[in-house]
């Protein structure tokens, strides 16, 4: 599927949980090729030599898989919140991959911080903050990129029992971290195969701050496996069904009427809607009985995510009720591609219609972006990409 262009949606199937290493295995596996990853990692600019990653076959059972072997040269420091800021934030990479990377370190450093009962602010990682957690997360946020998956669901999580050694002793699994990350995103679990640390903290931040738990109507184009370190009773897999978005998809509406709402709180509102999974979201200016100006609140989701919403809706707003209703979509063929501009490289959202690209629209960020480090206006940037894209794309 790499390098095709299409817009992708995945679907992460977790019958032997997720780890850091897991899902970079996956992504290459995917076919996104090792040199890529490692030319990502080089521009963290980490000590030379200090890791090292590999791309191994190898057996889980029956079912052949790749593992992503990530090799580093330091014991697990303590480093904050903010040293791990500083290693992300000040590599060569896109700001959206550094943004989804770092998304991931503030929902770990929200979670320790519930554990152990102290402000985000004095949260130490150990674990998560060694070289090899950097890697596996800002490897997996470039990988899906590369990938062009804009989209990442999840199966049920399984949850394995038994204890596990950390830094801080032996910890019951599954670990603090790992529970307070699925808790924060209500994420749903079942009996694992066997005992042991099936998901650990790093898996556990990767699914509760990019996936949504739903398997999605798609048409199935490629499934990757990539492997868990260790040999198990059962095959120790995550795999990654890569498709795109099935044409005419069932979803439902969620509608409520607002006229006693302070207006500055939709804007949380649609971000925790957002946050827990929804497609869209919008607000409509009405008027109600008796003449008042209200708001209509419109929100668009899968099936599955219903209950969840609708309790979001009644505990975040005024509202006393809602309608829901099936609806229908139809969705046009997307492929992300980058052009060079003279200003730098910018990703444009192709529309494809009947395998022929028929609009290019240029990513409003990286236009910004570009803006602001040549002291021009956005809008110069924004035409010079899609100027370029039609004429690469749709002449």
């Amino acid at each position: 599927v790499a390098g095709s262009g299409f817009t992708m949606i995945a679907y992460l199937d977790l019958p032997s949980g997720l780890s850091g290493d897991m899902m970079l295995g996956c992504l290459l596996d995917a076919g996104w090729p090792l040199e890529a990853l490692q030319e990502t990692l080089q521009r963290l600019s980490l000590p030379p030599g200090s890791w090292s990653i590999q791309r191994q076959p190898v057996m889980r059972g029956p079912l052949a898989a790749i593992l992503a072997v990530v090799r580093v040269a330091e014991a697990a420091p303590l480093r904050s919140l903010s040293d791990v800021h500083q290693i992300v934030e000040h590599a060569d990479l896109p700001q959206p991959i550094k943004d989804r990377a770092m998304a991931v370190f503030f929902r770990l450093a929200e979670a320790e911080a519930t554990v152990h009962g102290i402000p985000v602010e004095q949260v130490h990682f150990h674990e998560v903050g060694a070289l090899d957690a950097i890697v596996d997360v800002v490897g997996a946020a470039a990988g899906l990129d590369a990938l062009g998956i804009e989209h990442l669901y999840a199966s049920p999580v399984p949850i394995g029992h038994g204890w596990v050694e950390t830094n801080h002793g032996l910890l019951p699994v599954p670990a603090p971290a790992t529970l307070a990350l699925l808790a924060s995103v209500h994420a749903p679990v079942q009996p694992a195969p066997g005992a042991g640390e099936l998901v650990t903290p790093t898996g556990a931040a990767l699914l509760a701050t990019w996936a949504t738990f739903a398997q999605p109507p798609m048409r199935l184009l490629r499934v990757a496996t990539g492997a868990g370190q260790r040999q198990l009773d059962w095959p120790n897999v995550a795999r990654l069904w890569l498709g795109e978005p099935s044409m005419g998809g069932s979803l439902i509406l969620l509608e409520t009427n607002i006229d006693d709402m302070n207006p500055e709180l939709y804007a949380a509102v649609t971000r925790r809607l957002l946050e827990a999974g929804a497609l869209d979201v919008w607000l409509t200016a009405i008027q109600m009985k008796k003449g008042r100006p209200g708001v209509l609140l419109s929100v668009l989701a899968s099936h599955d995510l219903e209950p969840e919403l609708a309790g979001l809706i009644l505990r975040e707003t005024t509202t006393l009720g809602l309608r829901v209703l099936p609806v229908r979509r139809w969705e046009a063929g997307r492929q992300l591609r980058e052009v060079e501009t003279a200003f730098g490289m910018v990703r444009v959202k192709l529309k494809q219609l009947d395998s022929q690209v028929v609009a290019a629209v240029p990513e409003y960020e990286d236009c910004a972006i570009l803006a602001e480090a040549a002291d021009v206006p956005t809008r110069q940037v924004y035409e010079a990409a899609q100027a370029e894209a039609h004429r690469r794309f749709l002449a």
